[in-house]
Parts: C-alpha cells; structure tokens; sequence
C-alpha cells in the first residue's frame, strides 16, 4: 500500500512539473507582434537612426508582448481571428502615429503665434481616440490595455515625464465614457468628458511640477480641451471606414439594424406578415434575458429580427402566414415538405449577404436551428408506410449553435413558435410548456457545442415564462358584444383541429406528442 502511495505521489509531483505545453497558433503570431514593434518604433523614434529605431523596438516590443500575454490569457478568442489581431495592431500603431501628427500641427501652429509657450502642444494630442476605438470594436478590458501600453509609448518622444499619465487617464476616461454607447452622438459627449479629464488631470501635473506660470497654463488648457474634440472628430471619422474595410459590427451598427424602417424589415412586414410578427416576439425573449446570460442584448434582438428572413421565399409554406384553410403542404410529401422548411435557412443566408448584414448576424442566423429533427414531418412519413424514411432527411443541416447568442435566439425561436398551440395559456401551462421545450432541446444535444450552462439554462426558463406570461394574459369580456363566429354543426368541430407545421394539419392532440416546426409538444387533452 505504501509502494501504490508513493508511486501516486511521484506522479502527482511529475505532472505538476511538467510545463504546460504553448499552443502553436500563439508561437505562430509572435513574428507578427514583433513586427507590430518593430513600426511602432519607427513611428515614435525622434529621428530615424538606428540607435533611436533599436532602442524604440526593444521598448516597444517589450510593451506589445506584455500586451500579447494579456490578450493570451483573456481573450483568446482574438488569436483565431487573424483579421481582428491585424486591425488591434494596426489601431495601435494609428494612435501613437496620429498623435505625433497632431502634435507636429500644434507645434507649428504655436510657432506661428510667436508668444505662446512651446511644449504646451503635446498637451492637444488625441491619444484618447485609440481606447474608445477599441471600446467600441472589443471591449473594455482590452481598452485598458491598450491604454497603459500607449500611454508608455507616448513617453518615448513626449518631452514630460508626466505626460503619460495625463494620456492614460484621458483614455480610461475615454473608454469609460463609450461602454453603453447607443448612437454615434454618443461620441461626441465622451469627447467632452475626455476634456474634462484632460484639464482636471492638466491640473494636478502643473501644481506637481511646480510653480504656476498662467500663460503656460491657460496655453495647455486650451490644447486639453481641443485634445477632446479632435478625440470625438477622430472616432467619428474612422469608425465607419472600419467597420467597412474590416466587417467589424458595433453597437452602433446593430442599433442602425434595430430600426424597424429598415428595408429588408420592411419587407418582411409586407411579405410575410406572421413572421414579421413572430420575430418581433423572439426580439423580445432573447432581449429580456441576454444580460443575465452575459450575452450583447443588441446583438440577440437583431438577430431575432432576422433568423427567419429567408421565408420570405415561399412565405405561403409556413403555418403563420397561411390565411386558407387547406395547406399547401397537403399536395407534397413530407420529404419534399422538409426540404422547403430547411431552405429557409439557406435562403436567409442569401438574402443577409444582399443587405450587407454583419457577418455575427449571419452566423447566427445559420445556426438557429442547429441540427434538429422536423419531427412532424418525419412522424408524417412513417405513418405513410413506404418504409422508414431516414432522419438525417428530415433534419436542419446545421451548425448547432457555436455561441450562446445563437442558442439563445434558437430556444425563444422553439418556445414562442410552441406558445402558439396552447389553447388555454394559464402560468401553470406556459411554465410547463417553456420546461418541456427548452429540455428537449437539451436533451438532443442541440446545446452542446456552444457554452451555455446550466444556470443560464435555469434563468432563461424562468425569463421566458415571465415575458410570454405577460403576452398571452387573459382580458375580460367585453359587455354587450358576441365576437364569436356562428357556425353551423358541420363546422363547429373543425374548431378542434390543430395545424402542423407550416400549414400541415392533424387530428386534435390527445396523449401522442404534437408537432410545430420540428419543436415537440406533449400534452393532453386537458392541458390544450
């Protein structure tokens, strides 16, 4: 026993010896990052002499890998997106070469009025620009990063030594400012708030220094507060270009998408009016509990306006859109049924890359319905006695969602398609409903590639009842008015019949399981 002791012991002590082996996606992307220094020595060197050049690359190069090491660590998921690292880098190098640019202009413009002190210019530069950039492309975490790795680089030509600190404060600011920014006015206002800090941090670093010289000061408060708009006139002005050249979607991009006048939403409306409605639903699932997952809630909204574009193809084939009462899916097999429904996804596609949506939309909207099983039709098939059809026809070809915005917009997708069947929808019914939906879905193995947990699982439940509680609510009769339909005996027990999915209709649900857009529904009797 002892022997079987210490062998475990050795083992342990072995594998935690052993150094965890580097990927080799990081080591291939070091020549890159040492380019990367390599220009921004070039770009921050006083002269360009090879002394000036060398000492700028090992300084900067020593700065790009503690940056490296960081994106490493928390955001990996930038290293599998070669496009993203280039643009960071080249947002990098822009900062610093733009802010020498600006100071070479309040240089030359201070010569020019001849009494105005000289290294006030330094203090106009819109260092500020690159953190709100990178707030606004990748996130918060990397803007403060980038900050502290640009603030230091500005020290390798700003004549101040406390002039980094005036740059990092301003671009924390900056970064600040633009986290929940909603409209590209908002730009405008952190521009104003980055000449704030400007002059408060201006302050300090002149009361430090040492005696107060009024004409200096006013000189450099005038160029803090000039540092602030041509921050908001320097976003305002390259956002857009690279949002185009790089594909990059932002906040702001989604929110232009959210605007219900859009065209391609405004076709949808006409085209297919059912869908139109049933996508607004889904906005308003995914919105409602995005934050509580920590997923971006324009992002999730947006791409519930449009996973269901591509019906509007053949919007007739699809249940919400039918307004006859013999389906078109009576005249066809079912197997040429699933082909119609499976194309929808594919002809979304299309119709995205016509309209130019972003490229996270799109991903998404492939993958709404993952891989899953049109369980009506496939039922409908077998019950048609030609031999058992094969499921992986009757299946969406995919992918299952790779992120949890997609599998997000996939469970509100199943669960408000599902809320249309329910003929009494007490709480007690919707609950169950949402439960019995969302763990099928589970349960298929839908969720298994994309990182939604359990808990997120749990709360979205508990979201999605609570909203569509809320939509389905019960209103009292109206006194004095009969807004029920006369019928005759003939027809009134056709009332009782269900539609399938996209128009196929079935007998009234008893114990079997009924069907709507591949999304099961067990019920009873009693509970429809």
């Amino acid at each position: 026993m002892k022997e079987k002791k210490n062998g475990k012991r050795i083992e342990l002590k072995e594998s935690l010896q052993k150094k965890p082996e580097v990927p080799k996606i990081y080591i291939k992307k070091l020549p890159l990052v040492l380019l990367f220094g390599l220009l921004t020595s070039v770009a921050v060197s006083k002269a360009l002499t090879l002394q000036y050049i060398a000492g700028g690359f090992i300084i900067s190069g020593i700065l790009f890998l503690i940056f490296y090491r960081d994106i490493i660590r928390y955001k990996p998921d930038y290293l599998k997106n070669y496009r993203m690292l280039l643009l960071l880098g080249i947002l990098l190098i822009f900062t610093v070469s733009t802010g020498k640019l600006f100071q070479y202009f309040f240089q030359k413009f201070t010569i020019g009025l001849g009494t105005v002190p000289f290294g006030t210019a330094i203090y106009g530069m819109p260092i500020a620009a690159g953190a709100i950039l990178i707030t606004l492309i990748f996130d918060f975490h990397t803007a403060i990063i980038f900050s502290f790795t640009v603030s230091l680089l500005t020290g390798l030509w700003a004549e101040t030594p406390l002039y980094p600190v005036y740059a990092f404060v301003g671009s924390l600011v900056g970064a600040f400012s633009v986290m929940r920014c909603k409209k590209r006015s908002d730009i405008l206002r952190a521009g104003l708030y980055v000449s704030a800090a400007n002059m408060l941090t201006l302050t300090g670093i002149l009361l430090f220094r040492g005696p107060f010289n009024s004409g200096y000061a006013s000189t450099a408060f005038m160029y803090a507060i000039v540092s602030g708009i041509m921050v908001s006139a320097v976003v305002s002005l390259i956002l857009p270009a690279i949002e185009t050249v790089f594909k990059v979607t932002t906040d702001i991009t989604l929110l232009e998408l959210l605007d219900l006048n859009h065209p391609l939403m405004k076709n949808l409306m006409i085209t297919a009016p059912g869908t139109y409605h049933h996508s607004i639903i889904v906005g308003t699932l995914v919105e409602a509990v995005a934050e509580d997952i920590g997923v971006n809630p324009l992002l999730a909204r947006v791409s519930a306006y449009y996973h269901d574009i591509g019906k509007m193809k053949m919007p007739e084939y699809f249940v919400e859109n039918q307004t006859g009462a013999v389906s078109r899916h009576e005249r066809i097999t079912p197997h040429m049924s699933s082909i119609i429904l499976a194309s929808h996804v594919k002809d979304g596609v299309e119709i995205a890359r016509e309209y130019d949506l972003p490229e996270p939309v799109i991903e998404i909207l492939q993958q709404h319905h993952g891989t899953r099983l049109m369980t009506y039709f496939y039922e409908k098939a077998k019950d048609r006695g030609d031999g058992e059809p094969h499921e992986e026809d009757y299946r969406y070809h995919g992918p299952k969602p790779q992120s949890r915005v997609a599998a997000l917009v996939m469970l509100a997708d199943a669960v408000e398609a599902a809320s249309r069947v329910l003929k009494d929808p007490t709480p007690g019914r919707i609950e169950s409903m949402v439960d019995k939906i969302i763990n099928h879905i589970f349960i298929d193995g839908q969720l298994e590639e994309c990182e939604l947990t359990l808990r997120d699982i749990s709360m979205i439940k508990k979201k999605f009842t609570y909203i569509l509680t809320g939509i389905l609510h019960r209103r009292i009769d109206y006194p004095g008015f009969d807004f029920g339909e006369k019928t005759d005996k003939k027809t009134a027990g056709k009332e009782d019949r269900t539609k399938g999915l996209h128009g196929d209709t079935h007998k009234k649900s008893t114990t079997k399981d009924t069907y709507r857009e591949g999304k099961i529904l067990t019920g009873t009797k009693k509970d429809r």
